[in-house]
Protein backbone atom coordinates (compact mmCIF):
# COMPACT_ATOMS: atom_id res chain seq x y z
CA UNK A 1 0.00 0.00 0.00
CA UNK A 2 1.63 3.61 -1.13
CA UNK A 3 1.04 5.92 1.56
CA UNK A 4 0.71 9.50 -0.12
CA UNK A 5 1.95 12.20 2.29
CA UNK A 6 -0.65 14.61 3.01
CA UNK A 7 0.21 18.31 2.05
CA UNK A 8 -2.93 20.26 2.97
CA UNK A 9 -5.06 22.02 0.54
CA UNK A 10 -3.16 25.04 -0.26
CA UNK A 11 -5.17 28.10 -1.96
CA UNK A 12 -3.98 28.39 -6.26
CA UNK A 13 -5.40 31.60 -7.69
CA UNK A 14 -5.37 32.60 -11.11
CA UNK A 15 -3.84 35.56 -12.03
CA UNK A 16 -4.22 36.75 -15.24
CA UNK A 17 -1.91 38.64 -17.84
CA UNK A 18 -3.12 42.46 -17.85
CA UNK A 19 -2.44 42.09 -21.78
CA UNK A 20 -5.52 39.49 -21.69
CA UNK A 21 -7.59 41.39 -19.39
CA UNK A 22 -10.40 43.50 -21.44
CA UNK A 23 -11.26 47.37 -20.24
CA UNK A 24 -14.83 46.34 -20.03
CA UNK A 25 -13.56 43.52 -17.22
CA UNK A 26 -11.62 45.96 -15.46
CA UNK A 27 -14.47 48.73 -15.35
CA UNK A 28 -17.25 45.73 -13.97
CA UNK A 29 -14.30 44.90 -11.08
CA UNK A 30 -14.22 48.81 -10.62
CA UNK A 31 -18.26 49.52 -10.71
CA UNK A 32 -19.43 47.92 -7.25
CA UNK A 33 -18.27 50.30 -4.77
CA UNK A 34 -17.61 47.80 -2.40
CA UNK A 35 -14.93 46.47 -4.64
CA UNK A 36 -13.69 49.65 -5.26
CA UNK A 37 -13.87 50.84 -1.43
CA UNK A 38 -11.69 47.57 -1.69
CA UNK A 39 -9.15 48.67 -4.29
CA UNK A 40 -9.06 52.07 -2.58
CA UNK A 41 -7.90 50.33 1.07
CA UNK A 42 -5.16 48.32 -1.18
CA UNK A 43 -4.06 51.45 -2.65
CA UNK A 44 -3.61 52.93 0.57
CA UNK A 45 -1.25 49.90 1.78
CA UNK A 46 1.05 47.61 0.61
CA UNK A 47 -0.99 44.73 1.29
CA UNK A 48 -3.97 43.31 2.89
CA UNK A 49 -5.44 39.99 4.46
CA UNK A 50 -8.70 39.08 3.13
CA UNK A 51 -10.14 40.12 6.21
CA UNK A 52 -8.72 43.11 6.27
CA UNK A 53 -9.45 44.12 2.93
CA UNK A 54 -13.30 43.84 3.45
CA UNK A 55 -14.99 47.48 3.26
CA UNK A 56 -17.20 46.73 6.40
CA UNK A 57 -17.79 44.12 8.90
CA UNK A 58 -20.95 43.11 7.97
CA UNK A 59 -19.90 41.43 4.32
CA UNK A 60 -20.32 37.29 4.19
CA UNK A 61 -17.35 35.83 3.88
CA UNK A 62 -18.73 33.85 0.70
CA UNK A 63 -19.73 38.01 -0.47
CA UNK A 64 -15.98 38.87 0.26
CA UNK A 65 -14.93 35.69 -1.42
CA UNK A 66 -16.21 36.07 -4.67
CA UNK A 67 -15.23 40.56 -4.73
CA UNK A 68 -11.81 39.14 -4.80
CA UNK A 69 -12.59 36.55 -6.94
CA UNK A 70 -14.07 39.10 -9.55
CA UNK A 71 -10.89 42.11 -8.72
CA UNK A 72 -8.47 39.00 -9.42
CA UNK A 73 -9.93 37.95 -12.50
CA UNK A 74 -9.82 41.49 -13.57
CA UNK A 75 -6.14 41.69 -12.60
CA UNK A 76 -6.53 44.54 -10.31
CA UNK A 77 -5.02 42.20 -7.27
CA UNK A 78 -3.03 39.51 -6.56
CA UNK A 79 -3.38 37.12 -3.58
CA UNK A 80 -1.24 34.98 -2.07
CA UNK A 81 -0.86 32.43 0.68
CA UNK A 82 1.26 32.96 3.73
CA UNK A 83 0.97 30.32 5.88
CA UNK A 84 -2.73 30.33 7.08
CA UNK A 85 -3.05 33.69 5.56
CA UNK A 86 -4.65 34.87 2.09
CA UNK A 87 -2.42 38.43 1.24
CA UNK A 88 -3.72 40.40 -1.16
CA UNK A 89 -2.13 43.37 -2.86
CA UNK A 90 -2.55 45.56 -5.68
CA UNK A 91 -0.71 45.04 -8.87
CA UNK A 92 -1.05 48.70 -9.83
CA UNK A 93 2.12 49.15 -11.71
CA UNK A 94 0.58 46.23 -13.95
CA UNK A 95 -2.71 48.18 -14.41
CA UNK A 96 -1.87 51.52 -14.41
CA UNK A 97 0.67 50.20 -17.71
CA UNK A 98 -2.00 48.21 -19.10
CA UNK A 99 -5.05 51.09 -18.80
CA UNK A 100 -2.94 54.42 -18.28
CA UNK A 101 -5.23 56.63 -15.77
CA UNK A 102 -7.95 54.37 -15.15
CA UNK A 103 -7.23 53.63 -11.75
CA UNK A 104 -6.03 57.19 -10.79
CA UNK A 105 -9.71 58.75 -12.55
CA UNK A 106 -11.59 55.83 -10.64
CA UNK A 107 -10.36 56.83 -7.06
CA UNK A 108 -10.34 60.46 -7.56
CA UNK A 109 -13.53 60.65 -8.52
CA UNK A 110 -15.05 57.51 -5.73
CA UNK A 111 -18.45 58.79 -3.54
CA UNK A 112 -16.68 59.54 -0.38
Amino acid sequence: MEVVPYIGSMARFTHPRLEDVPLDLALHALADPNRLAMVARLAETERLSCTDAAPCDSIPKSTLSNHLKLLRAAGLIETTQVGREMINTLRRDEFDQRFPGLLDAVLANRPA
